[in-house]
Protein backbone atom coordinates (compact mmCIF):
# COMPACT_ATOMS: atom_id res chain seq x y z
CA UNK A 1 0.00 0.00 0.00
CA UNK A 2 2.42 2.61 0.61
CA UNK A 3 4.14 2.09 -2.60
CA UNK A 4 1.06 2.57 -4.51
CA UNK A 5 0.17 5.71 -2.69
CA UNK A 6 3.62 7.12 -3.47
CA UNK A 7 3.04 7.26 -6.78
CA UNK A 8 -0.13 8.64 -6.74
CA UNK A 9 0.97 11.09 -4.45
CA UNK A 10 4.06 11.69 -6.48
CA UNK A 11 2.03 11.97 -9.74
CA UNK A 12 -0.87 13.90 -7.83
CA UNK A 13 -2.53 16.81 -10.13
CA UNK A 14 -2.91 19.78 -7.60
CA UNK A 15 -0.80 22.85 -8.79
CA UNK A 16 -2.84 23.33 -11.52
CA UNK A 17 -4.98 25.27 -8.50
CA UNK A 18 -3.31 24.72 -5.79
CA UNK A 19 0.27 26.78 -4.18
CA UNK A 20 3.32 25.08 -2.54
CA UNK A 21 2.44 26.35 0.80
CA UNK A 22 5.85 27.54 2.96
CA UNK A 23 6.64 25.48 6.30
CA UNK A 24 7.27 28.95 8.94
CA UNK A 25 9.35 28.53 12.11
CA UNK A 26 7.04 29.62 14.97
CA UNK A 27 9.67 31.68 17.34
CA UNK A 28 7.24 32.57 19.82
CA UNK A 29 5.63 29.34 20.21
CA UNK A 30 8.91 27.46 20.00
CA UNK A 31 10.86 29.23 22.44
CA UNK A 32 7.78 28.62 25.12
CA UNK A 33 7.91 24.75 23.99
CA UNK A 34 11.61 24.35 24.43
CA UNK A 35 11.67 23.20 20.82
CA UNK A 36 11.54 24.08 17.30
CA UNK A 37 8.16 24.42 15.95
CA UNK A 38 7.33 24.56 12.08
CA UNK A 39 3.99 25.56 10.82
CA UNK A 40 3.10 24.16 7.49
CA UNK A 41 0.84 27.27 6.50
CA UNK A 42 -2.45 25.16 4.67
CA UNK A 43 -4.41 28.51 5.55
CA UNK A 44 -2.59 30.50 2.55
CA UNK A 45 -4.33 28.45 -0.32
CA UNK A 46 -6.45 30.27 -2.73
CA UNK A 47 -9.55 28.85 -0.83
CA UNK A 48 -8.08 29.05 2.65
CA UNK A 49 -7.58 25.04 3.37
CA UNK A 50 -5.81 21.91 2.11
CA UNK A 51 -8.76 20.46 0.60
CA UNK A 52 -9.05 22.03 -2.47
CA UNK A 53 -5.86 19.61 -2.98
CA UNK A 54 -7.59 16.27 -3.26
CA UNK A 55 -10.81 17.69 -4.53
CA UNK A 56 -8.85 19.26 -7.63
CA UNK A 57 -7.06 15.70 -7.94
CA UNK A 58 -10.03 13.88 -8.16
CA UNK A 59 -11.82 15.74 -11.08
CA UNK A 60 -8.67 16.62 -12.76
CA UNK A 61 -8.26 12.45 -13.27
CA UNK A 62 -11.92 12.29 -14.50
CA UNK A 63 -12.38 11.05 -18.20
CA UNK A 64 -14.20 13.54 -21.02
CA UNK A 65 -17.48 11.32 -20.10
CA UNK A 66 -17.56 12.05 -16.33
CA UNK A 67 -16.29 15.59 -17.07
CA UNK A 68 -19.75 16.00 -19.26
CA UNK A 69 -21.58 14.19 -16.19
CA UNK A 70 -20.67 17.27 -13.71
CA UNK A 71 -19.90 16.44 -10.02
CA UNK A 72 -21.02 16.38 -6.96
CA UNK A 73 -20.36 17.32 -3.15
CA UNK A 74 -22.06 17.31 0.38
CA UNK A 75 -19.96 19.97 2.51
CA UNK A 76 -20.24 22.96 4.81
CA UNK A 77 -17.51 24.63 3.70
CA UNK A 78 -14.19 23.78 3.03
CA UNK A 79 -14.66 20.95 0.84
CA UNK A 80 -17.33 23.00 -0.99
CA UNK A 81 -15.01 25.94 -2.05
CA UNK A 82 -12.33 22.89 -2.92
CA UNK A 83 -14.55 20.85 -5.43
CA UNK A 84 -16.74 24.33 -6.55
CA UNK A 85 -12.89 25.79 -8.01
CA UNK A 86 -11.41 22.56 -8.98
CA UNK A 87 -14.73 22.03 -11.30
CA UNK A 88 -14.77 25.42 -12.72
CA UNK A 89 -11.05 25.11 -13.85
CA UNK A 90 -11.92 22.06 -15.69
CA UNK A 91 -15.10 23.90 -17.01
CA UNK A 92 -17.03 21.11 -15.55
CA UNK A 93 -20.88 21.91 -14.10
CA UNK A 94 -20.74 21.22 -10.16
CA UNK A 95 -23.54 20.61 -7.70
CA UNK A 96 -23.08 21.38 -3.85
CA UNK A 97 -25.32 20.13 -1.26
CA UNK A 98 -24.70 22.36 2.06
CA UNK A 99 -27.22 22.00 5.41
CA UNK A 100 -29.36 24.73 5.78
CA UNK A 101 -27.38 25.76 8.90
CA UNK A 102 -24.10 26.85 6.76
CA UNK A 103 -23.53 30.23 7.30
CA UNK A 104 -24.29 32.67 4.90
CA UNK A 105 -20.71 33.61 4.16
CA UNK A 106 -19.17 30.40 3.50
CA UNK A 107 -22.30 29.62 1.01
CA UNK A 108 -21.87 32.82 -0.86
CA UNK A 109 -17.82 31.95 -1.19
CA UNK A 110 -18.81 28.53 -3.04
CA UNK A 111 -21.89 30.44 -4.87
CA UNK A 112 -19.24 33.05 -6.27
CA UNK A 113 -16.56 29.85 -7.27
CA UNK A 114 -19.45 29.06 -10.22
CA UNK A 115 -21.04 25.90 -8.43
CA UNK A 116 -24.83 25.87 -8.36
CA UNK A 117 -25.81 25.25 -4.38
CA UNK A 118 -28.90 22.99 -2.88
CA UNK A 119 -29.49 23.75 0.69
CA UNK A 120 -30.77 20.48 2.68
CA UNK A 121 -31.02 18.93 6.41
CA UNK A 122 -29.78 20.43 9.04
CA UNK A 123 -26.55 18.72 9.68
CA UNK A 124 -23.71 17.21 7.32
CA UNK A 125 -25.28 13.57 7.19
CA UNK A 126 -28.50 14.89 5.78
CA UNK A 127 -26.89 16.73 3.65
CA UNK A 128 -24.63 13.43 2.15
CA UNK A 129 -27.49 11.50 2.10
CA UNK A 130 -29.26 14.02 -0.12
CA UNK A 131 -26.26 14.31 -2.55
CA UNK A 132 -26.06 10.83 -3.01
CA UNK A 133 -29.62 10.28 -4.10
CA UNK A 134 -29.02 13.26 -6.40
CA UNK A 135 -25.88 12.02 -8.13
CA UNK A 136 -27.76 8.57 -8.31
CA UNK A 137 -30.82 10.65 -9.85
CA UNK A 138 -29.18 12.64 -12.16
CA UNK A 139 -26.14 10.39 -13.25
CA UNK A 140 -23.36 12.76 -11.60
CA UNK A 141 -19.51 12.11 -10.19
CA UNK A 142 -19.74 12.32 -6.55
CA UNK A 143 -16.73 13.52 -4.98
CA UNK A 144 -15.80 12.29 -1.28
CA UNK A 145 -14.87 14.19 0.81
CA UNK A 146 -11.82 11.95 2.08
CA UNK A 147 -12.73 8.86 1.49
CA UNK A 148 -11.50 8.38 -1.96
CA UNK A 149 -7.85 7.23 -2.70
CA UNK A 150 -7.47 10.21 -5.25
CA UNK A 151 -8.64 12.29 -2.98
CA UNK A 152 -6.30 10.83 -0.12
CA UNK A 153 -3.21 11.45 -2.52
CA UNK A 154 -4.43 15.01 -3.06
CA UNK A 155 -4.06 15.92 0.86
CA UNK A 156 -0.73 13.55 0.53
CA UNK A 157 1.29 16.39 -1.15
CA UNK A 158 1.10 17.98 2.09
CA UNK A 159 3.36 15.48 3.16
CA UNK A 160 5.43 15.17 0.76
CA UNK A 161 6.01 19.03 0.61
CA UNK A 162 7.13 18.88 4.66
CA UNK A 163 9.75 16.49 3.82
CA UNK A 164 11.26 18.31 0.49
CA UNK A 165 11.10 21.68 2.88
CA UNK A 166 12.71 20.25 5.71
CA UNK A 167 15.45 17.64 5.08
CA UNK A 168 16.87 17.74 9.29
CA UNK A 169 16.11 15.50 11.78
CA UNK A 170 12.14 15.48 12.27
CA UNK A 171 10.59 14.24 15.08
CA UNK A 172 6.87 14.63 14.47
CA UNK A 173 4.31 15.42 12.28
CA UNK A 174 1.00 16.96 13.81
CA UNK A 175 -1.88 16.51 11.95
CA UNK A 176 -5.89 17.08 12.13
CA UNK A 177 -8.41 14.95 11.93
CA UNK A 178 -11.83 15.16 11.16
CA UNK A 179 -12.52 11.86 8.19
CA UNK A 180 -8.87 11.15 7.82
CA UNK A 181 -8.32 12.27 4.37
CA UNK A 182 -5.19 14.41 5.40
CA UNK A 183 -3.59 12.29 7.71
CA UNK A 184 -3.99 9.38 5.83
CA UNK A 185 -2.00 10.71 2.95
CA UNK A 186 0.92 12.58 4.75
CA UNK A 187 1.53 9.33 6.94
CA UNK A 188 1.32 6.92 3.46
CA UNK A 189 4.05 9.34 2.25
CA UNK A 190 5.97 10.19 5.03
CA UNK A 191 6.40 6.55 6.11
CA UNK A 192 7.37 5.05 2.64
CA UNK A 193 10.38 7.66 2.94
CA UNK A 194 11.30 8.60 6.59
CA UNK A 195 9.27 5.99 8.79
CA UNK A 196 11.26 7.31 11.92
CA UNK A 197 9.26 10.20 11.93
CA UNK A 198 6.55 10.04 14.01
CA UNK A 199 2.21 11.39 12.31
CA UNK A 200 0.28 12.01 15.09
CA UNK A 201 -2.81 12.76 14.61
CA UNK A 202 -5.16 15.05 16.59
CA UNK A 203 -9.05 15.23 17.19
CA UNK A 204 -11.26 17.42 19.40
CA UNK A 205 -12.37 15.25 22.57
CA UNK A 206 -16.03 15.70 21.63
CA UNK A 207 -15.56 14.37 18.51
CA UNK A 208 -12.83 11.01 18.60
CA UNK A 209 -13.96 9.28 15.53
CA UNK A 210 -10.30 8.46 14.82
CA UNK A 211 -9.26 7.85 18.40
CA UNK A 212 -12.31 6.23 19.25
CA UNK A 213 -12.08 3.51 15.84
CA UNK A 214 -7.90 2.87 16.71
CA UNK A 215 -9.46 2.20 20.45
CA UNK A 216 -11.67 -0.70 19.26
CA UNK A 217 -10.05 -2.09 16.07
CA UNK A 218 -13.40 -0.94 14.23
CA UNK A 219 -14.79 2.06 12.53
CA UNK A 220 -17.96 3.51 14.97
CA UNK A 221 -20.51 5.76 14.50
CA UNK A 222 -20.53 8.12 17.41
CA UNK A 223 -23.87 8.82 18.89
CA UNK A 224 -22.87 12.77 18.87
CA UNK A 225 -19.86 14.96 17.70
CA UNK A 226 -19.05 18.72 19.45
CA UNK A 227 -19.69 21.67 16.88
CA UNK A 228 -17.09 24.39 17.91
CA UNK A 229 -14.65 22.49 15.11
CA UNK A 230 -16.88 22.24 12.61
CA UNK A 231 -14.37 21.36 9.89
CA UNK A 232 -13.46 18.07 12.11
CA UNK A 233 -16.81 17.02 13.17
CA UNK A 234 -17.19 13.57 11.73
CA UNK A 235 -19.20 10.95 13.33
CA UNK A 236 -17.60 8.37 11.51
CA UNK A 237 -13.84 8.45 9.99
CA UNK A 238 -13.50 6.81 6.32
CA UNK A 239 -13.13 3.18 5.63
CA UNK A 240 -10.05 3.22 3.45
CA UNK A 241 -8.51 6.24 5.55
CA UNK A 242 -9.07 4.21 8.93
CA UNK A 243 -7.63 1.22 7.16
CA UNK A 244 -4.31 3.62 6.59
CA UNK A 245 -4.24 4.81 9.90
CA UNK A 246 -4.17 1.79 11.55
CA UNK A 247 -1.14 0.86 9.23
CA UNK A 248 0.60 4.43 9.60
CA UNK A 249 -0.33 6.57 12.24
CA UNK A 250 1.60 6.63 15.13
CA UNK A 251 -0.93 8.32 18.04
CA UNK A 252 -4.12 10.20 18.51
CA UNK A 253 -4.13 12.84 20.59
CA UNK A 254 -7.73 14.80 21.87
CA UNK A 255 -7.97 18.35 22.77
CA UNK A 256 -10.40 20.27 24.23
CA UNK A 257 -12.37 23.53 22.80
CA UNK A 258 -10.40 25.81 25.40
CA UNK A 259 -7.14 24.21 24.26
CA UNK A 260 -7.89 24.75 20.28
CA UNK A 261 -9.07 28.46 20.94
CA UNK A 262 -5.21 28.99 22.83
CA UNK A 263 -3.89 27.69 19.96
CA UNK A 264 -5.46 29.82 17.67
CA UNK A 265 -3.76 32.68 19.42
CA UNK A 266 -0.62 31.13 19.93
CA UNK A 267 -0.79 31.13 15.52
CA UNK A 268 -1.92 34.41 15.88
CA UNK A 269 0.85 35.58 17.74
CA UNK A 270 3.41 34.00 15.65
CA UNK A 271 1.65 34.40 12.08
CA UNK A 272 -0.72 37.48 12.66
CA UNK A 273 -3.36 35.12 11.00
CA UNK A 274 -6.47 34.03 12.62
CA UNK A 275 -7.58 30.19 11.72
CA UNK A 276 -10.49 28.03 12.14
CA UNK A 277 -10.39 25.68 14.86
CA UNK A 278 -10.12 22.75 13.25
CA UNK A 279 -6.86 24.65 11.20
CA UNK A 280 -5.58 25.05 15.04
CA UNK A 281 -5.73 21.48 16.08
CA UNK A 282 -2.21 20.26 14.81
CA UNK A 283 -0.56 23.02 17.23
CA UNK A 284 -3.17 22.52 20.40
CA UNK A 285 -2.12 18.48 19.76
CA UNK A 286 1.64 19.39 19.64
CA UNK A 287 1.65 21.82 22.95
CA UNK A 288 -0.54 18.34 24.86
CA UNK A 289 2.26 15.97 23.34
CA UNK A 290 5.42 18.15 24.32
CA UNK A 291 3.91 19.08 27.77
CA UNK A 292 3.35 15.25 28.66
CA UNK A 293 6.47 13.97 26.84
CA UNK A 294 8.63 16.84 28.47
CA UNK A 295 10.36 16.88 24.98
CA UNK A 296 12.90 19.11 24.23
CA UNK A 297 14.72 20.73 21.28
CA UNK A 298 13.18 18.31 19.18
CA UNK A 299 11.91 19.80 15.54
CA UNK A 300 8.20 19.21 15.47
CA UNK A 301 5.88 20.59 12.14
CA UNK A 302 2.25 21.41 12.69
CA UNK A 303 -0.26 21.52 10.00
CA UNK A 304 -2.19 24.48 10.26
CA UNK A 305 -5.30 23.38 7.89
CA UNK A 306 -7.57 25.96 6.98
CA UNK A 307 -8.69 29.66 7.80
CA UNK A 308 -12.36 29.66 7.29
CA UNK A 309 -13.85 31.23 10.63
CA UNK A 310 -17.18 33.38 10.80
CA UNK A 311 -15.89 36.37 12.18
CA UNK A 312 -19.00 36.43 15.09
CA UNK A 313 -16.59 33.55 16.59
CA UNK A 314 -13.78 35.32 17.46
CA UNK A 315 -15.39 36.74 20.58
CA UNK A 316 -15.79 33.05 21.53
CA UNK A 317 -12.07 32.05 20.64
CA UNK A 318 -10.56 35.26 22.95
CA UNK A 319 -12.95 34.10 25.45
CA UNK A 320 -12.05 30.74 26.05
CA UNK A 321 -8.10 31.20 24.85
CA UNK A 322 -6.99 32.43 28.15
CA UNK A 323 -8.51 29.26 29.58
CA UNK A 324 -7.25 26.87 27.47
CA UNK A 325 -3.64 28.02 28.18
CA UNK A 326 -3.99 28.16 31.56
CA UNK A 327 -3.70 31.81 31.97
CA UNK A 328 -7.13 32.67 33.86
CA UNK A 329 -9.31 30.77 36.59
CA UNK A 330 -12.76 31.33 37.24
CA UNK A 331 -13.83 30.80 40.81
CA UNK A 332 -17.13 30.96 42.14
CA UNK A 333 -16.35 32.43 46.11
CA UNK A 334 -19.27 33.09 48.80
CA UNK A 335 -18.29 36.15 50.75
CA UNK A 336 -20.41 37.22 53.73
CA UNK A 337 -22.79 40.25 53.08
CA UNK A 338 -21.92 42.80 55.36
CA UNK A 339 -19.59 46.28 54.23
CA UNK A 340 -16.40 45.84 53.17
CA UNK A 341 -17.07 42.25 52.29
CA UNK A 342 -15.15 43.21 48.86
CA UNK A 343 -12.19 44.85 50.00
CA UNK A 344 -11.39 42.17 51.95
CA UNK A 345 -12.11 39.43 49.22
CA UNK A 346 -9.99 41.21 46.97
CA UNK A 347 -7.20 42.14 49.74
CA UNK A 348 -7.28 38.00 50.16
CA UNK A 349 -6.94 37.42 46.05
CA UNK A 350 -3.62 39.85 46.43
CA UNK A 351 -1.79 41.76 43.50
CA UNK A 352 -3.50 39.89 40.32
CA UNK A 353 -5.60 41.22 37.74
CA UNK A 354 -9.08 40.38 37.85
CA UNK A 355 -10.38 39.49 34.42
CA UNK A 356 -14.13 39.46 35.50
CA UNK A 357 -16.25 40.14 38.94
CA UNK A 358 -19.72 39.78 38.65
CA UNK A 359 -21.84 39.62 41.99
CA UNK A 360 -25.45 39.14 42.94
CA UNK A 361 -27.33 39.53 46.57
CA UNK A 362 -28.11 36.24 47.54
CA UNK A 363 -29.99 36.66 51.17
CA UNK A 364 -29.05 38.96 54.30
CA UNK A 365 -26.24 36.72 55.35
CA UNK A 366 -24.44 35.90 52.24
CA UNK A 367 -23.36 36.74 48.61
CA UNK A 368 -21.88 34.51 45.62
CA UNK A 369 -18.96 36.46 43.45
CA UNK A 370 -18.08 34.78 40.37
CA UNK A 371 -14.76 35.85 39.45
CA UNK A 372 -11.56 35.42 36.78
CA UNK A 373 -8.63 35.68 37.74
CA UNK A 374 -5.24 36.20 35.83
CA UNK A 375 -2.86 33.48 36.50
CA UNK A 376 0.98 33.58 35.37
CA UNK A 377 1.32 29.97 36.84
CA UNK A 378 -0.89 27.98 35.35
CA UNK A 379 -2.88 25.44 37.38
CA UNK A 380 0.25 25.34 39.93
CA UNK A 381 -0.87 29.08 40.97
CA UNK A 382 -4.83 28.31 40.19
CA UNK A 383 -4.50 25.98 43.25
CA UNK A 384 -2.57 27.82 45.29
CA UNK A 385 -5.07 30.77 45.09
CA UNK A 386 -7.48 28.38 45.93
CA UNK A 387 -6.14 27.08 48.84
CA UNK A 388 -5.30 30.60 50.46
CA UNK A 389 -9.09 31.81 49.60
CA UNK A 390 -9.93 28.68 51.56
CA UNK A 391 -7.47 29.53 54.57
CA UNK A 392 -9.37 32.67 54.57
CA UNK A 393 -12.21 31.58 55.93
CA UNK A 394 -13.68 31.64 51.84
CA UNK A 395 -15.84 28.63 50.59
CA UNK A 396 -14.55 28.54 47.23
CA UNK A 397 -16.00 26.28 43.99
CA UNK A 398 -13.36 26.23 41.36
CA UNK A 399 -15.28 26.59 37.69
CA UNK A 400 -12.70 26.96 35.52
CA UNK A 401 -13.48 23.58 33.42
CA UNK A 402 -17.19 24.05 34.27
CA UNK A 403 -19.09 24.79 30.44
CA UNK A 404 -21.70 25.57 32.05
CA UNK A 405 -20.33 28.48 33.89
CA UNK A 406 -18.41 29.37 30.83
CA UNK A 407 -20.94 29.46 28.36
CA UNK A 408 -23.87 30.67 29.95
CA UNK A 409 -23.48 31.37 33.86
CA UNK A 410 -20.49 34.21 33.38
CA UNK A 411 -22.94 35.82 30.88
CA UNK A 412 -26.08 35.58 33.35
CA UNK A 413 -25.38 35.85 36.88
CA UNK A 414 -28.78 37.05 37.94
CA UNK A 415 -29.52 35.68 41.56
CA UNK A 416 -31.52 32.76 43.03
CA UNK A 417 -35.44 32.95 42.08
CA UNK A 418 -36.97 32.80 45.74
CA UNK A 419 -40.22 30.40 45.54
CA UNK A 420 -39.84 28.81 42.31
CA UNK A 421 -40.95 25.37 42.12
CA UNK A 422 -40.23 21.95 40.03
CA UNK A 423 -37.40 23.76 37.55
CA UNK A 424 -35.38 21.79 35.50
CA UNK A 425 -31.99 23.28 34.12
CA UNK A 426 -31.21 21.87 30.47
CA UNK A 427 -28.45 22.56 28.15
CA UNK A 428 -29.35 22.48 24.64
CA UNK A 429 -27.52 22.55 21.12
CA UNK A 430 -29.77 22.68 17.98
CA UNK A 431 -29.27 23.33 14.15
CA UNK A 432 -28.61 27.59 13.50
CA UNK A 433 -31.17 28.92 10.69
CA UNK A 434 -33.47 31.22 9.81
CA UNK A 435 -36.34 30.89 12.67
CA UNK A 436 -34.52 28.05 14.70
CA UNK A 437 -35.31 30.05 17.79
CA UNK A 438 -38.38 30.70 17.75
CA UNK A 439 -39.86 27.14 16.72
CA UNK A 440 -37.20 25.94 19.28
CA UNK A 441 -39.04 28.09 22.06
CA UNK A 442 -42.61 27.31 20.50
CA UNK A 443 -41.68 23.35 20.68
CA UNK A 444 -40.30 23.68 24.64
CA UNK A 445 -42.79 26.47 25.57
CA UNK A 446 -45.81 24.28 24.53
CA UNK A 447 -46.79 22.80 27.56
CA UNK A 448 -44.42 24.31 30.50
CA UNK A 449 -43.77 27.24 32.23
CA UNK A 450 -40.19 28.45 30.82
CA UNK A 451 -38.54 29.86 34.09
CA UNK A 452 -34.86 30.76 32.61
CA UNK A 453 -33.69 31.31 28.97
CA UNK A 454 -29.85 32.49 27.89
CA UNK A 455 -29.33 31.84 23.76
CA UNK A 456 -25.56 32.24 22.28
CA UNK A 457 -24.68 31.89 18.60
CA UNK A 458 -21.11 32.08 17.65
CA UNK A 459 -21.61 32.07 13.85
CA UNK A 460 -21.78 28.87 14.05
CA UNK A 461 -23.93 26.11 12.78
CA UNK A 462 -25.56 25.50 16.01
CA UNK A 463 -26.74 27.64 18.70
CA UNK A 464 -26.32 26.96 22.16
CA UNK A 465 -29.25 27.80 25.08
CA UNK A 466 -29.80 27.09 28.78
CA UNK A 467 -33.59 26.81 29.66
CA UNK A 468 -35.06 26.24 32.91
CA UNK A 469 -38.10 24.64 32.39
CA UNK A 470 -40.75 23.95 35.26
CA UNK A 471 -42.13 20.05 35.15
CA UNK A 472 -44.40 18.83 37.81
CA UNK A 473 -43.24 15.48 38.83
CA UNK A 474 -45.93 13.71 37.30
CA UNK A 475 -45.03 15.34 33.95
CA UNK A 476 -41.41 14.18 34.20
CA UNK A 477 -41.59 11.07 32.85
CA UNK A 478 -43.61 13.31 29.17
CA UNK A 479 -41.15 15.61 29.50
CA UNK A 480 -38.13 13.12 29.41
CA UNK A 481 -39.93 11.89 26.14
CA UNK A 482 -40.04 15.14 24.87
CA UNK A 483 -36.71 15.73 25.03
CA UNK A 484 -35.95 12.68 23.24
CA UNK A 485 -37.85 13.09 20.35
CA UNK A 486 -36.83 16.90 20.21
CA UNK A 487 -33.78 15.64 18.61
CA UNK A 488 -31.64 18.02 19.84
CA UNK A 489 -28.26 17.53 21.89
CA UNK A 490 -28.84 18.09 25.53
CA UNK A 491 -27.81 17.87 28.98
CA UNK A 492 -29.04 17.56 32.35
CA UNK A 493 -27.20 20.64 34.86
CA UNK A 494 -29.58 20.37 37.85
CA UNK A 495 -26.67 19.22 39.66
CA UNK A 496 -24.05 21.63 38.42
CA UNK A 497 -22.41 23.45 41.29
CA UNK A 498 -22.52 27.37 39.09
CA UNK A 499 -26.72 26.77 39.06
CA UNK A 500 -27.02 26.08 42.44
CA UNK A 501 -24.93 29.56 43.82
CA UNK A 502 -26.03 31.58 40.95
CA UNK A 503 -29.41 30.99 39.36
CA UNK A 504 -30.93 27.96 41.27
CA UNK A 505 -34.29 28.61 42.72
CA UNK A 506 -36.35 27.64 45.72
Amino acid sequence: MPERYLKMILNARVYDVARETPLERAPLLSGRCGNRIWMKREDLQPVFSFKLRGAYNKIAHLDAEECERGVIAASAGNHAQGVALGASRRGVKALIVMPRTTPQIKVASVRALGARIVLHGDSYDEAYEHARKLAEDRGMVFIHPFDDPLVIAGQGTVGMEILRQFTGDLHAIFVPVGGGGLIAGVAAYVKALRPGIRVIGVEPDDAPSLYTALARKRRVALKQVGIFADGAAVRRVGKETFSMARKFVDEVILVSTDEICAAIKDIYDDTRSIVEPAGALSVAGLKKYVEAKGLRDADLVAINSGANINFDRLRHVAERAELGERREALLAVTIPERPGSFRRFCKALGQRSITEFNYRYADTSEAHVFAGVELTGGDEERLAIIERLRQEGYPVVDMTDNELAKLHVRHLVGGHAPGLENELLYRFEFPERPGALLGFLTAIGAKWNISLFHYRNHGAAYGRVLAGIQVPPADRAGFQRFLDELGYMYWNEADNPAYALFLGGG
